[in-house]
Formats: C-alpha cells, structure tokens, sequence
C-alpha cells in the first residue's frame, strides 16, 4: 500500500482564550519558526459584565462555546500531533471559569490550562523573541494589551540573540475590563483622560522596581508592543485600506507617529471608528479604552520609537510544543525495521 505524504510535515495547534478573543494557530516546523497551516480569531467577550459580577455571564459563555467548537471542528479536519489550549485572565478570575473549562471539554473535548500570569509572560516573551534579535538596546520592555489584563515584561538582550525574563507584571486591567467601567465616557475627552490616569497609577509600581525611565533616557531600551491595538495603530499610520499582518508585524513606529494616530482614532467618534477597516464594528468598544492603555505606558516609558509585534500566546505556545517535539525526536533511537533487528542478532 502505497504511503500517505504529508504537504507540509507534522502539524501543531495552539489554542488561545481570552477575556475578548478565542483564537487557534496551526503550524507546521519551517526552519526556527513555523509556516501556518490555518488561523481562526473571533472576538467572544467572554469576560464581558466580569468586573462587576465577579463570574462569567451565560451569555457571554454560550457564544464562547458556539466558537470553540467551531475550532474543535477544524482540528477534527487537520489532524495535529500536538495541541495545547490555554486560558487566560477570564477563566483565572471568574468564580465560575473552571466550570465553564470543564462543560467546554464536555461538549467539544478541548482541553485547556489557565495559565498563571508568570507563564503568560513567557509566552509573550517566547513569540516575540526573534524581533529582539540585533536590537539597538540591551533591554527591552514588552507590552501585551489583553481584554482582561495587560502584560509587562522586562527583558535583557544579549548579543547572541538571546534574551532573559528580568522582571513581568499582570495588571488586572484591559480593554474589556476599561470598557465595563467606563461605558460611552472613553469617548469623551475627560473620560479618556480618566481611563489614562487610571492605568498610569497601576504602571507606576512596576516603574519603582525597575527604573525602566532611568534607561530609557540612556538609549538602552526597545518598546515592543504586542495586541490589538497596537497592530490597529500600526494600521492608521501606514494608512492601510486594509489590514496586512506582514506589513504590521515587526515596523518601527516613531513617538510621533503612534501620538497622532492616538489623536485620530480619538477623533473619529464611534461611527466611523465602526466603519474603518483596521477597527471594524465588533471591536469599536475596546480601541479606545486600548489607546488609554497605550497613551499611559508612553507616558510613563517615553521611548523615541515602539516596534510592533503581530504575534503573541499561541505563536508562543506553537513554538513551544515544535521544540518539544523536536527534543523528543531527538532522543529516540533510530528505527531499523525488522530485517535490521535480524541482522545485529546475526
């Protein structure tokens, strides 16, 4: 019988859930990284009325699962020989988020990790190594602006590549959670102000630890910021009709380049900020109380430039479970069959 090639070699999946968005990766190994397979995002909310219930809704739950088994079905039509699912900010804080996990591998059999803050930073720092590589600094400060939370890893580079986790926090606060709080008000100029003044008291902790400020002002640190709305203001500074990861991902914005898309999204107003194509009607609650985010980390940490990554936890975890199993293929004898078994025992 004749053998089945595959197209592209082994595939893997990784599986991302989110306070906002429910997203599978599949990959197959292509040299350091990966050559995509299939790709599924969809904004759920998952973690919408969460600030103030504590638990996640039914509704919000119910759309979350219509999803997933959106992507269960398109696993069952690619087999992978490794998945991992992962969940973040939502499921660690709701009451009720491991009940929902286990209906979810009930009904779809996906199976998923909440992850701590600690490994979530790794992820980020994982995905977005490879554009540290030959940076100007020998540190640099990751941002991931999550619908729940919002990430901070400090990193040191080193000249052969590497880099090293020195220091990460989660902040509990995101663009679901801003949207919850502050409503309509995020489109108001005090109430901008307000989501900004907020997030800047939250970075101020990890300022104090760091001294982050101190070496920015010495020219030794690169802004890398990874999320939704940084690829969207990526989006309005290259005038992009629109969106294209590949020229997204890995650009170098200017201070003042980020600044006056900051002011133009803000002036847009919520119909056209629906209307326009790196925004788009689903995710026009949540690009300002992102901006807000955004505004307060340059202002605390008023790097010249930020590099934008369209990357993030399941490039991470993809790569992650690629080189497992390449240590594991590793370590196994080579197969001879059965007629080179013989042949040693003669």
């Amino acid at each position: 019988m004749p053998s089945i090639r595959r197209p592209y070699g082994p595939a893997f999946a990784a599986l991302d859930l989110g306070t906002n968005n429910c997203r599978l990766l599949v990959g197959t190994p292509n040299g350091q990284g990966f050559r995509v397979l299939d790709s599924f995002s969809r904004i759920v909310r998952l973690g919408e009325g969460l600030h103030d219930t504590g638990a996640l809704n039914p509704v919000a739950m119910e759309r979350t699962l219509i999803a997933l088994q959106g992507c269960a079905a398109r696993l069952a039509r690619r087999p992978v020989i490794g998945l991992r699912a992962i969940a973040t900010e939502a499921c660690r804080r709701a009451t009720n988020g491991v009940a929902f996990l286990d209906r979810v591998h009930q009904e779809t059999g996906l199976k998923f990790d909440v992850i701590t803050p600690r490994e979530e930073a790794e992820l980020v720092l994982e995905s977005c190594a490879p554009l540290l590589t030959g940076g100007a600094g020998r540190r640099a400060l990751l941002f991931d602006i999550g619908g729940g939370s919002t990430e901070l890893v400090w990193v040191r580079t080193a000249a052969d590549g590497s880099s090293t986790l020195s220091g990460y926090v989660s902040l509990p606060v995101g663009v679901v959670t801003l949207a919850d709080r502050f409503g309509t008000r995020g489109f108001d100029p005090d109430g901008f102000a307000a989501m900004v003044d907020d997030v800047t008291a939250r970075l101020l902790a990890f300022e104090q630890i760091h001294r982050i400020g101190q070496e920015i002002r010495q020219g030794e640190v690169m802004l890398v910021g990874t999320s939704g709305t940084v690829t969207t203001l990526a989006g309005i500074v290259l005038a992009l009709k629109q969106y294209s990861r590949p020229a997204v991902d890995g650009v170098v914005l200017s201070r003042e380049a980020t600044a006056a898309a900051l002011d133009e999204l803000r002036l847009m107003g919520r119909a056209r900020l629906a209307a326009h194509p790196c925004v788009g009607p689903d995710r026009v609650d949540f690009v300002l109380p992102g901006c807000a985010i955004f505004a307060a980390i340059q202002a605390m940490w008023p790097a010249p430039s930020v590099m934008v990554a369209d990357r993030g936890l399941r490039e991470g975890v993809l790569l992650r479970l690629i080189r497992a199993e390449r240590v594991r293929s590793s370590s196994r004898p080579p197969y001879r069959g059965r007629q080179g078994s013989m042949a040693r025992e003669a």
